[in-house]
């Protein structure tokens, strides 16, 4: 059966549209992934700059884990953290309640460029395990916490665009896109909300390898120590892919206690108390 003129037209100006429509959408996904990299990175570098100086602390932290049916665990640990010159940052976690988990501990030594040196302490098997690079998007401890999650932010772990101001429950913000330089890290992107006085992150979404949304990690409850150093004393972790979540309730921060690199050694994580 032939067709008439009027729909061969019809289809034609149609098959024009959808491309150029279709054409127009790429066109905008490519210019909004792009950002300014330039920007992105000034930025970051003015995160990180008011972060030095802070030297050492200790805190008491609850670890409260919530499973898709809404049951919740809570575990009490300890945090020790020591700021290294020209280095990331170190960090030893000992959990002392519940029981099943009591002596646990968890050490990292961050880095500004490579994979970083993690290791835990399983009282049980009274062995020290060595977190392995391919291992580090692993969930810590069952939370929704993976092992590079627990690293010092640093500038040379990651490539910057500037995105757009934006707003985070009403808080000018910085978004900034943040890709792992790592190939073996569990997150294509990151995406980082930074309130635009403070420069202190109030949200991040992290992206699976597939490219798709799979937590968004919030900081609440901001404090000012040492007047410059703001900590949040509420993190919780959100899962959107399992709906599980993990919030971590911060208490007893101190500075400057006079911590020594030897206390972050892995081979005295046996003995630590």
């Amino acid at each position: 059966m032939s067709t008439s003129p009027f729909f061969s037209a019809f289809r034609f100006v149609k098959v024009k549209w959808n491309a150029f429509v279709i054409l127009g959408v790429f066109c905008f996904v490519s210019t909004a992934a792009v950002g300014d990299p330039a920007r992105g990175l000034e930025i970051s570098k003015e995160r990180k700059a008011r972060e030095s100086g802070w030297q050492d602390s200790t805190a008491a932290v609850e670890m409260i884990l919530k499973n898709s049916s809404g049951d919740t665990s809570n575990r009490l640990m300890r945090m020790k953290s020591l700021e290294v010159e020209d280095d990331g940052d170190k960090g030893l976690t000992i959990f002392d309640e519940p029981r099943d988990v009591k002596g646990t501990a968890f050490l990292s030594h961050s880095h500004i460029e490579g994979a970083d040196d993690q290791w835990l302490y399983l009282p049980a098997l009274k062995r020290v395990k060595r977190i392995s690079s391919r291992n580090k998007s692993g969930p810590f401890m069952g939370s929704e916490f993976a092992y590079e999650d627990l690293s010092s932010f640093e500038l040379g772990k990651y490539e910057f665009n500037y995105i757009k101001d934006d707003s985070v429950d009403d808080i000018a913000s910085f978004l900034i896109e943040q890709i792992p330089t790592d190939n073996k890290s569990g997150y294509t992107k990151q995406l980082v909300w930074l309130d635009k006085v403070e420069y202190r992150p109030m949200k991040i979404e992290y992206f699976d390898r597939k490219g798709t949304l799979l937590k968004t990690l919030t900081f609440t409850n901001y404090e000012l120590y040492l007047e410059k150093y703001w900590r949040a004393l509420k993190l919780e972790m959100v899962n959107h892919q399992t709906g599980k979540s993990t919030i971590l309730n911060t208490q007893d921060i101190t500075f400057r206690t006079g911590l020594k690199e030897l206390e972050f050694n892995h081979n005295t994580l046996k003995r630590v108390k």
